[in-house]
């Protein structure tokens, strides 16, 4: 197999994918976003030939590299995992919510609004605690628990000074109560790969805020919710989070968010699960995939 990397960083987890594919003999072709030219008719790769990949894996740290970089790949024919549509609905906090909601998916209450008045009236009918968060962002940069009024008046106006237009839209999300941790749920197409709790002591238990981690036992109701969560933004290579909303061990969930870059090196080092060789399994039948429907 010949895979694509499409990256603008090789971290930790394009590492421990790297190595797994080389030990399977397959070959690589490593695509930095960086260096590419992006043409109508074709992309000039510095020498790399895309256009004999089998797959090629988007990993780009950047959002918007990673949006119009996979448009064009897909646009030349070549088979791209995330696939652009995936990837625009999981970048963006609207639209997750809106296909988590319309394909029935448990997920927190969720108010939009464009002004500072209209926001403040959806803080205060929520009321206190609620969170406001970025329509884009990751790794909880930017997300505010909010307490009070005046709290809720100052952090609006910042935004609404920053000026870019995404500041305007005020996403304004409930304050669900949960056990001091979250869940994070690899998943290829669906199909769970590994879970962990990620705790804290404070509200946001991201890994890149420091929760500590611990491997979780998926019962059937969150395998369910994570197979639902992933058909409702497209499929593929997924994070998908949940929040137990009965408290640790009640088997009743909310899933907040389904990521489409998905960092795995904090499960990988706390599950008994090869995750790496679990995505690699997956490339494999992505890209066997491909090639009968190529033939066909």
């Amino acid at each position: 197999m010949r895979v694509g990397l499409l990256y603008s960083r090789i971290r930790r987890d394009e590492k421990l994918l790297l190595s797994e594919l080389r030990d399977r003999g397959h070959e690589v072709e490593k695509l930095d976003v960086r260096k590419l030219r992006f043409g109508l008719d074709g992309l000039d790769a510095n020498g790399a030939d895309v256009a004999d990949c089998d797959v090629v894996l988007d990993r780009c740290l950047a959002t918007s590299r990673s949006l119009y970089a996979t448009k064009y790949l897909q646009h030349y024919g070549v088979p791209v995992v995330n696939a652009p549509e995936t990837a625009e609905t999981c970048a963006n906090k609207v639209k997750n919510s809106l296909a988590l909601e319309a394909a029935g998916v448990p997920t927190p209450a969720t108010e939009v609004a464009f002004t500072t008045d209209a926001a403040l009236e959806a803080i205060e009918a929520f009321g206190y605690p609620c969170v406001l968060k970025p329509v884009i962002g990751s790794w909880g940069r930017l997300m505010a628990k909010i307490d009070t009024r005046s709290a809720a008046e100052a952090i609006l106006e910042h935004k609404e000074t920053l000026g870019h237009y995404e500041h305007k839209v005020f996403y304004v999300q409930e304050f669900v109560e949960k056990p001091g941790r979250d869940v994070r749920v690899v998943a290829c197409d669906g199909e769970p790969v590994a879970a962990m709790t990620r705790t804290s002591d404070h509200w946001l238990t991201n890994a890149a805020k420091g929760g500590e981690t611990a491997e979780f036992e998926l019962d059937d109701e969150a395998r369910e919710l994570v197979r639902r969560a992933s058909d409702a933004v497209g499929g593929g290579l997924l994070g998908v989070d949940l929040m137990e909303v009965g408290g640790a061990g009640s088997g009743e969930y909310t899933v907040h968010e389904v990521n489409h870059t998905v960092e795995f090196k904090a499960l990988n080092g706390c599950v008994d699960v090869d995750v790496p060789a679990a995505v690699v399994d997956w490339l494999e039948l992505k890209a066997d995939v491909a090639a009968e429907a190529a033939a066909v």
